[in-house]
């Protein structure tokens, strides 16, 4: 089985009332944690590399280890490129096999994201290859993505239909209250999804997949762990799952999770070497977080996404 696009999924997802997990990898131990939890739960998957992944493991090693995990699982597996900054980055990785590409143009004024988007959109399709796109912009930190509280903003519902129809997007991130990175929201807060922002979206593109980016929980096990064994982790509230499992119901087709997946890793080498400080191979400390990652992926996609069984 080949790598597959999204198209087919989203449409499933839509009228099933769950979400697909979009899944940050940046090696071979996460690649193989995320689709083998997939595997045991026979749930379509998507994988993600970010700029910084990229640039990490280079966007060739990535993706054969994308298709290597193909056929081992015979997943039906997207190869996604999440927050591409241009037009050139795009290309790239449409020119480089990637099945699906996001274009975050949101921080440039409206009439310009459509632009760009719009050059993405006719770019990718001629090569069979579907876009993300996004309206509104959420705070924090991810690689090169980098957008400070007084600068995001939520999406403009008014805005999304003339978006769509001008760009021709597949589908569409917009900003509701999660945000990118681990420390996401100060403790002693009470983060809230804004639904009606979704309902009025939903409404005005109907049938049309939604995406989510910046949804991790911060599971608070595996700070307790990371602080345990040496870690300085200060307290972080991520998104209720509650409110993802709602978000996942409605028309949210596609949910990103990077920084749980970056806990389970770190908590497992950082629990490892304190009880084995002599030893030096990686594939026992690495094996340990790959362990954490594919506990974190199993659970999100039975507990919070739904797509378990949807493969």
């Amino acid at each position: 089985m080949p790598l597959v696009t999204s198209a087919e999924m989203f449409r499933k997802a839509y009228d099933g009332g769950y979400a697909i997990g979009a899944f940050n990898v940046n090696n071979m131990e996460i690649v193989q944690a995320i689709t083998e939890a997939a595997a045991e739960v026979k749930a379509p998957v998507i994988l993600q590399a970010s700029a910084g992944a990229r640039k990490y493991a280079k966007g060739v090693y990535l993706r054969k280890l994308v298709e290597a995990a193909v056929e081992d699982t015979g997943l039906p597996i997207v190869l996604h490129l999440d927050h591409g900054a241009d037009f050139e980055t795009c290309k790239d990785c449409v020119d480089g096999g990637f099945t699906s590409v996001m274009i975050d143009a949101s921080s440039k004024p409206f009439e310009e994201n459509i632009a760009i988007t719009r050059k993405v959109v006719e770019y990718a399709h001629d090569h069979g290859v579907v876009v993300e796109a996004e309206l509104g912009a959420l705070a924090g930190v991810e690689d090169e993505v980098q957008v400070s509280a007084e600068d995001s903003h939520y999406t403009r519902p008014e805005e999304v239909e003339e978006f769509v129809s001008k760009t021709g997007c597949d589908s569409l991130a917009i900003a509701i209250g999660t945000s990118h990175g681990a420390y996401k929201f100060k403790p002693g807060t009470d983060p809230k999804l804004r639904f009606d922002i979704l309902d009025e979206v939903s409404k005005r593109l109907p049938g049309f997949p939604i995406v989510l980016h910046g949804a991790s929980s911060v599971p608070q096990r595996f700070v307790k762990i990371i602080n345990e064994h040496g870690g300085k982790m200060p307290g972080a509230i991520g998104v209720p799952e509650d409110q993802l499992r709602q978000a996942a119901r409605l028309a949210v087709c596609k949910i990103n999770i990077d920084s749980d997946l970056r806990l389970g890793m770190t908590a497992g080498i950082r629990e490892h070497f304190d009880a084995h400080p002599d030893h030096f191979d990686p594939r026992q400390y690495m094996g340990d977080g790959r362990a954490y990652i594919k506990e974190i992926v199993k659970d999100k996609i039975v507990n919070v996404l739904g797509c378990d069984g949807k493969a």
